[in-house]
């Protein structure tokens, strides 16, 4: 099946999510290794079986990953190689196109500061995304679109997308949210290191504050974080502050696991 979606002309966002599938054999959010290389060869089978080239985007992939067996694609990736339709996936990585926007886009949209972007929230972003580029849909186009980012990024099926889910529209080199899924404590030993931070006890965290923890982060877990990262990690992040105080509510959604 996946082999004559790559035949079409133009995918549809369930067909994109069927494809990526297909290939992610092991669903571990990646194509890579073997994987990546079945999926060029039958890319090429297909295309020349439905009488067409590969396009610009697909001849330089193929180019760049071809010859080796150590690289990896995404979603996000993976959008820009496949004709899909209205190309509303791509939209998102051109609005969030590093992690400092997408943090800011986070707290924009999660209106209720839940720490998930809910059906309605996702809605509204959409929307918006759409109108950012100059698009327009109905409401029946933008309900679809909106089942099929939940279709695609809501991994355990809960209706809502947190942080982590998300962030895979980031391309890898900024996606340092899914590193810090790596670090992530309870929420005990979350709120002892909130406290232990936030010096003065305000209930919040200002940068210099920041800073220190992260600093610290770095040190303590140099296989996950660098620390030449730390003034992107630091910029980011306080894109979740309320004018330059970070809650712990917010901090919490990188550094604490939901309970």
């Amino acid at each position: 099946m996946a082999s004559s979606l790559l035949q079409a002309v133009e995918i549809s966002a369930s067909q994109f999510l069927d494809i990526f599938h297909h290939y992610d054999n092991d669903g571990n959010g990646f194509i890579e290794g073997k994987e990546l290389q079945s999926f060029i060869r039958e890319l090429r089978e297909a295309r020349q079986k439905a009488g067409l080239d590969l396009t610009d985007e697909m001849r330089q992939f193929v180019s760049e990953y071809e010859e080796t067996t150590d690289r990896r694609i995404g979603l996000v990736e993976l959008v820009q190689i496949l004709p899909t339709e209205e190309n509303f996936l791509l939209f998102f990585r051109q609005q969030l196109s590093s992690a400092s926007q997408f943090l800011q886009t986070w707290r924009r949209y999660d209106v209720d500061h839940s720490g998930y972007i809910e059906a309605e929230e996702l809605k509204n972003f959409l929307k918006d995304l759409l109108l950012k580029n100059q698009r327009t849909c109905d409401q029946n186009k933008l309900d679809e679109y909106t089942a099929a980012t939940l279709k695609i990024f809501d991994s355990d099926g809960d209706g809502k997308l947190c942080l982590a889910e998300m962030a895979r529209l980031l391309p890898d080199e900024q996606n340092f949210v899914l590193r810090f899924e790596g670090i992530k404590t309870s929420r005990r030993q979350f709120n002892r290191t909130f406290d232990l931070y936030d010096r003065d006890g305000s209930g919040f965290m200002d940068e210099a504050e920041l800073d220190v923890l992260l600093r610290d982060l770095c040190e303590n877990n140099k296989k996950v974080l660098d620390s030449a990262d730390l003034p992107l990690y630091r910029a980011s992040i306080m894109q979740l502050s309320d004018r330059g105080k970070l809650y712990r509510s917010e901090l919490a959604l990188l550094l604490c696991d939901e309970d």
